[in-house]
């Protein structure tokens, strides 16, 4: 395992159409590529950002037939960089969708996806409603990945709300937590930086939550505020609200060194519920 980790996560402002969400996707790429990063990643829908389900199987295809898989494999045998190819929509043979994270390696490979566990379902003060489960189909399995500076377990956007699923990855042999985002701006501005540090400091992981940024389809806002955070929680890298990216180094010495000083994940203890007063 490298001791050392050069890490970036890529800020963009997805539009609807596929073909040049990819371009500004890769050119940022390249420029973290240029800046020395060795693990690039981007965010959750960074195919194309649309509103309602009919948009969504206008664009959406099935993981051979997707033409981001190899354009994201072609990115990383051309850099020679990790890539963490935020999500896209993949169509199951049940009709509906993957929200899929795919983590290709300096070669190309496909090494790792994962399907979204967890469902955006929720109605937001304003008028704000989202109902991912009406298109999506639930991921079954945690995965964690096997990469050069340790474990890499990998979540998407909602499930940073689950504590559980990063402490079972924590507990799997996971150094890095990734966390693609399309964070709306008023969950945002009350929780993101919140949410991830927690994370963090619960499991003893860096964090990785590159995120979309500004204005989409219909009017949706994202949040923006691309975070790298430490294990002990502090935040290493904010990219703000600009399209971009932001770079940190990661000493993969400090994941147990923080383990070693507050070793929660050692300390689980079974027990029962009590409702008093009910």
């Amino acid at each position: 395992m490298s001791a050392i980790l050069k890490a970036a996560c890529v800020q963009v402002n997805a539009g609807t159409e596929l073909e040049p969400n990819l371009k500004a996707a890769g050119d940022l790429v390249r420029r973290a590529r240029d800046a020395g990063a060795e693990l690039i990643a981007l965010p959750e829908n960074v195919g194309w950002i649309v509103q309602g389900r009919a948009k969504t199987m206008e664009r959406v295809r099935t993981a051979a037939e997707h033409p981001a898989i190899p354009f994201f494999s072609d990115l990383a045998r051309e850099t020679g960089a990790w890539i963490l190819a935020g999500t896209l929509g993949v169509l199951l043979e049940d009709g509906r969708v993957a929200n899929r994270s795919y983590l290709f390696d300096a070669q190309g490979r496909a090494v790792a996806h994962y399907d979204k566990i967890h469902m955006f379902d929720v109605d937001l003060k304003g008028g704000e409603s989202y109902r991912e489960s009406a298109t999506f189909r639930p991921g079954e399995h945690a995965v964690l990945a096997r990469t050069p500076w340790g474990g890499l377990g990998m979540t998407i956007c909602y499930d940073v709300r689950f504590p559980y699923l990063h402490r079972a990855l924590a507990k799997a042999g996971a150094d890095i937590l990734a966390s693609p985002a399309a964070f709306t701006v008023p969950t945002g501005r009350a929780h993101w930086h919140v949410l991830l540090r927690a994370r963090a400091i619960e499991t003893g992981c860096f964090v990785l939550a590159p995120a979309q940024t500004g204005t989409h389809d219909q009017g949706r806002q994202t949040y923006g505020h691309s975070l790298i955070v430490a294990p002990w929680g502090e935040v290493l890298a904010d990219a703000g609200e600009k399209v971009g990216f932001v770079l940190a180094e990661l000493d993969m010495a400090r994941v147990e060194e923080a383990r070693r000083m507050v070793p929660s994940l050692t300390h689980d203890r079974g027990f029962e519920t009590v409702r008093a007063g009910f």
